[in-house]
């Protein structure tokens, strides 16, 4: 699993929220780089480590990634667990992509502000070689200031910021031509705001998808914080995901189209012409003059999906064929047959 956030922080991995709480209160008290002025660089390592294992487990979409995929599922290496929910939108319609979670390491002062509700227990804002915004008072430092702040048993003395809700996620169909071209969708959301005596009020908004060229089933595209607004609480994102519908010609292997053609016996041992009209509404005449096995395969290069880090350049058309073998021969057929191919 790489990381082990639960050894880091010293907690059980059945820990609830407030078990991770009182744990980080400790370790962060213990390992504040300013603590520990004699060895500080281990100590701002420590501190790092402890503000990113307390980040991801007290965070149930990233938790739930970690306990599922480990570190590596945190670095965007596979797919989040759905992550839908309430609080988001009541309701999506439609008018007229990365591909993945992926986990941004918050500053570990910024967590241990929101946690505390100040950068430093130490007093005000200053600076320093470590990185750490807190007042210096000379080197010295007075362990009453961190019994304040609860390290010594109580548990209030901190203040926690307001929380984002987890992404909701909603599946945004797209036809095999949007990804081949790319085109506009227009998104009607309901959600509910804070006005400015605080209270929630519905609207309606229309957001506008820009569908590039290429991209696939899965792709991402995030609204910032587009959720219901509540009190005390930062709204969540609004996260699309691609969906391709079925074609009835075509199907999508990567970045190649692949369609099959049914052909009679006589045009696989003797050859035909294959039309295809694309999906930019071209006509493509194909003459095949090989031998048409079951698993052959005539590629035209070039004729796939567009590639989407670079539109100019596209994947290969593939035709695959579906022989119809006739279901019986006479035997002047037969002796003709063998007659003329020398069997």
């Amino acid at each position: 699993m790489g990381v082990d956030y639960y050894k880091i922080l010293q907690v059980d991995k059945s820990a609830k929220d407030d078990d991770l709480k009182k744990a980080y209160r400790k370790l962060a008290m213990k390992w504040h780089p300013d603590k520990n002025p004699n060895n500080k660089k281990e100590a701002e390592a420590k501190f790092k480590q402890i503000s990113e294992a307390y980040d991801v487990l007290s965070d149930p979409q990233k938790r739930a990634v970690y306990d599922q995929y480990g570190e590596e599922g945190l670095k965007g290496q596979v797919p989040p667990p759905d992550a839908g929910g309430p609080g988001g939108p009541t309701c999506f319609s439609t008018g007229g992509g990365p591909t993945s979670f992926r986990f941004n390491t918050r500053n570990a002062d910024d967590i241990f502000n929101e946690f505390f509700g100040i950068s430093s227990p130490f007093g005000g804002m200053g600076g320093g070689g470590s990185g750490m915004r807190s007042a210096r008072f000379g080197g010295m430092f007075d362990d009453d200031m961190f019994a304040t702040f609860g390290e010594g048993g109580g548990g209030g003395g901190y203040q926690s910021a307001p929380r984002k809700g987890a992404p909701i996620e909603q599946r945004l169909p797209c036809t095999l031509e949007d990804l081949y071209k790319g085109t506009t969708k227009k998104m009607k959301i309901s959600r509910e705001i804070l006005d400015a005596s605080g209270k929630t009020v519905p609207v309606e908004e229309i957001l506008t998808i820009n569908i590039k060229p290429g991209w696939k089933k899965g792709t991402k595209i995030t609204f910032q914080e587009k959720g219901n607004e509540h009190p005390n609480q930062i709204a969540s994102d609004l996260v699309f995901i691609v969906d391709e519908k079925p074609h009835r010609i075509f199907t999508r292997d990567g970045n190649d189209l692949v369609v099959t053609e049914k052909i009679s016996l006589v045009e696989a041992l003797t050859g035909c012409t294959v039309h295809v009209t694309t999906l930019d509404g071209r006509n493509l005449t194909i003459p095949i003059n090989n031998v048409i096995h079951p698993t052959y395969e005539e590629v035209v290069p070039r004729e796939g999906m567009p590639i989407s880090k670079d539109p100019t350049k596209k994947g290969n058309l593939r035709i695959k064929f579906d022989i119809k073998f006739p279901a019986r021969l006479t035997s002047s057929q037969k002796a003709g047959i063998k007659e003329l191919l020398g069997s």
